[in-house]
C-alpha cells in the first residue's frame, strides 16, 4: 500500500497528445496502481491543455496537474483544520513527475523541469526508466512478435525471419545512444546478436549503424525501437527502416514493465522501497 499522504505520482507524457497516447498512460498507471495500492497516480502532457481548466480538460497540461495536486493537498489540509484537526506539516514533495522514456532525451527533460517550474506545486523529477534489464526484456518480446527474433533461446526451433543484427534505434541524441547502448548490451545476451544503438534524430546515424552491422557479417538486419511512443516524431521509424533496408518490431508502448518502473523511479525518487515495485 502507498503510505497515507505520499505524493502523487504524476506521469509526464512527451509527444502531441491523442487518444493513442492518452490509452497508453492510463494502462501504464493501471498497472502501477496494482503495484502499489492506494497510490495516487495522475497523468500529465508536455503539450497538453494550459489554464485553470487543465486538470479537467482531455489532455491537462503537465503544469496544469501538478497545479491541482498541490491545490487538493492545500485543501484537505484547511479542511482538516477548519474541523478542529491538528495538520502536521507536510512531509516530501506534492508530487513525483516519473518521465515516461525509455532514456535520457535533453530537451524533453529540460521542458518537464519547466512545467515543474511554472506549477504552483513543490514536485520533484524522477528518472528516466531505463536503461534496466525489464526494458531489454520488452525489446526481446517485441522483436519475437514481429517474428524477428525467437522468444526462447533455449528452444530447439528457429525462426526463418530471425535478424542477425539488430539496430536500437532512440531518440535524444549522443546521450541517448550511450545509454541505450547499456540497454542494448542486455538485449544482445539474451539474443545472442549484435546490438547497436543509433539516434533516429541524427541524419545517418541508422544507416551508419546499419553499415557497420553488415560489414561485420550481419546479413539480416532488424530495428529495435527503443522507444516507448509518444516521445517520436511521427514518420522518424519508417524513414529510418528505409534508410537501413530492414524490417522494425513495434515500440514498447503499454508493455507491462513499465508501470513497474514508473513506480520503481516514484520510490527511488522518495527514497524509500516499496515491495515488488523496487525491482
Amino acid at each position: 500500500m502507498a503510505p497515507e499522504g505520499a505524493p502523487a505520482l504524476v506521469l509526464a507524457v512527451p509527444g502531441a497528445p491523442s487518444a493513442a497516447s492518452r490509452g497508453l498512460a492510463e494502462e501504464i498507471i493501471s498497472i502501477g496502481r496494482s503495484e502499489l495500492p492506494g497510490l495516487d497516480a495522475r497523468i500529465g502532457y508536455l503539450e497538453g491543455t494550459d489554464g485553470e481548466d487543465a486538470a479537467r480538460a482531455e489532455f491537462p497540461s503537465l503544469s496544469g496537474v501538478l497545479t491541482a495536486v498541490a491545490d487538493e493537498r492545500n485543501a484537505r489540509a484547511e479542511f482538516a483544520r477548519a474541523a478542529g484537526h491538528e495538520v502536521p506539516a507536510p512531509q516530501g514533495p506534492d508530487a513525483v513527475v516519473v518521465p515516461l522514456l525509455a532514456g535520457p532525451d535533453a530537451d524533453l527533460l529540460r521542458r518537464m523541469r519547466q512545467a515543474l517550474m511554472d506549477s504552483s506545486a513543490a514536485a520533484e523529477l524522477a528518472d528516466v526508466l531505463g536503461p534496466h534489464p525489464l526494458l531489454a526484456e520488452g525489446l526481446h518480446v517485441r522483436l519475437s512478435e514481429a517474428g524477428l527474433a525467437r522468444a526462447d533461446r533455449a528452444r530447439l526451433f528457429t525462426v526463418a525471419t530471425a535478424a542477425d543484427g539488430i539496430i536500437l534505434a532512440t531518440t535524444g541524441g549522443e546521450e541517448a545512444v550511450q545509454a541505450a547502448g547499456i540497454t542494448g548490451m542486455l538485449l544482445a545476451a539474451r539474443l545472442a546478436v549484435p546490438v547497436i544503438a543509433a539516434a533516429l534524430d541524427q541524419e545517418g546515424s541508422v544507416a551508419a549503424v546499419a553499415a557497420e552491422l553488415r560489414g561485420s557479417g550481419s546479413a539480416q538486419l532488424a530495428l529495435a525501437p527503443y522507444l516507448i511512443g509518444p516521445e517520436a516524431a511521427e514518420g522518424l521509424l519508417d524513414t529510418a527502416c528505409k534508410e537501413a533496408e530492414c524490417a522494425a518490431a513495434e515500440v514498447l508502448g503499454a508493455y507491462s514493465a513499465l508501470g513497474k518502473l514508473a513506480v520503481a523511479q516514484y520510490s527511488a525518487a522518495l527514497g524509500i522501497t516499496l515491495g515488488a515495485a523496487a525491482h
